[in-house]
């Protein structure tokens, strides 16, 4: 089915939704045979528009019932909140997901809440999508799962909320979706419990006096992580000092501001005296990465100021953030 077709659809299904409301309207009460316009009133507070990273969305469910996350980065977000999703994008299955594709920080809280795989693979299935009669898709406009090319056809299905995910810190963006569905007290309410444990943990542990590199290894080059980034900022808040990448212009994707990939010579060398923290990685694999030539020789890795800060830690959402600070708080307690 291509974009027209699903277009056609969903006007037909808004034709009979407002033949149904126009049937209510004249068999309604004492309310709307006074003609007082109260049930459109009520009709129209049901319903806002929301400012996104793609556009500008209107008739956005005040109280969205049946959600369908097309990114499923969005989707541990989503979930924190409790809010109402009933399916979402998957991975192929690897170490950080369950056996369906979704992240193992979450995949609990899906399978509690039901949570059913949309579909699999990072370009949205559209005809997917729609046989989920979503009221409202969330997914992401930034990232490997971004669906921006697909904003139309989507918006054909159910109206459509993507965000940028990879320059602000989870708790902005839970705040964000928070305000933009109607669920501004349980974003207060989840900040303020990851806040309440970040307090606690910075005041339970001893932080190297030596800066904090955040990096990943990817054998030929080496990933290194912003204090701007969602991992930076959490350390940051933990009371580390997160070193700044090399000079330079690194080597990023899509546009990425929170992390860029550097040569390993080039990192090491940036790195010199400062504690090396792995983000997503198994311990075999940060044993290897610290065994090459380059590295073995850092005051980091003799002094064995090397940390793992555990397989979910690519994307931060409140579950993975949580688990971080675990990570942190065994280390370093």
């Amino acid at each position: 089915m291509n974009g027209r077709q699903l277009r056609a659809r969903f006007r037909g299904v808004a034709v009979v939704a407002a033949g149904f409301l126009a049937l209510a309207a004249c068999g309604g009460g004492d309310a709307g045979a006074k003609g007082d316009g109260n049930g459109e009133a009520k009709a129209a507070a049901a319903a806002r528009t929301v400012k996104h990273d793609a556009g500008t969305t209107e008739k956005v469910p005040d109280r969205p019932e049946r959600i369908v996350s097309v990114s499923v980065t969005m989707t541990g977000h989503l979930l924190a909140l409790d809010a109402p999703v009933i399916a979402s994008q998957a991975t192929p299955p690897s170490v950080i997901t369950d056996k369906q594709g979704f992240f193992t920080q979450w995949s609990d809280a899906a399978a509690k809440n039901s949570v059913k795989v949309a579909y699999q693979g990072f370009e949205p299935d559209v005809e997917k999508v729609l046989a989920l009669k979503p009221d409202l898709i969330v997914g992401a406009s930034s990232g490997a799962e971004n669906a921006e090319k697909f904003y139309d056809k989507l918006s054909a299905v159910a109206p459509t909320l993507l965000y940028r995910h990879d320059d602000v810190s989870w708790q902005d963006l839970t705040a964000r979706l928070g305000k933009d569905l109607g669920l501004e007290k349980r974003a207060s309410e989840v900040v303020a419990a990851h806040d309440k444990r970040v307090g606690e943990v910075k005041a339970a542990i001893t932080v190297p006096k030596q800066s904090a590199a955040l990096v990943r290894d990817n054998q030929s080059a080496m990933t290194v992580f912003t204090p701007e980034s969602a991992q930076g900022r959490l350390l940051t808040s933990l009371g580390f000092t997160v070193l700044e990448p090399p000079a330079g212009k690194g080597q990023t994707q899509g546009g990425r501001s929170d992390f860029a990939e550097f040569s390993q010579e080039k990192v090491a060398d940036t790195a010199k005296d400062s504690s090396l923290l792995f983000v997503s990685h198994t311990p075999e694999e940060i044993t290897a990465a610290t065994a090459r030539p380059v590295w073995k020789d850092l005051a980091a890795v003799k002094d064995k100021r090397v940390y793992d800060l555990g397989l979910d830690t690519f994307r931060l959402d409140y579950y993975s953030a949580g688990n971080l600070i675990d990570k942190v708080e065994k280390a370093f307690g």
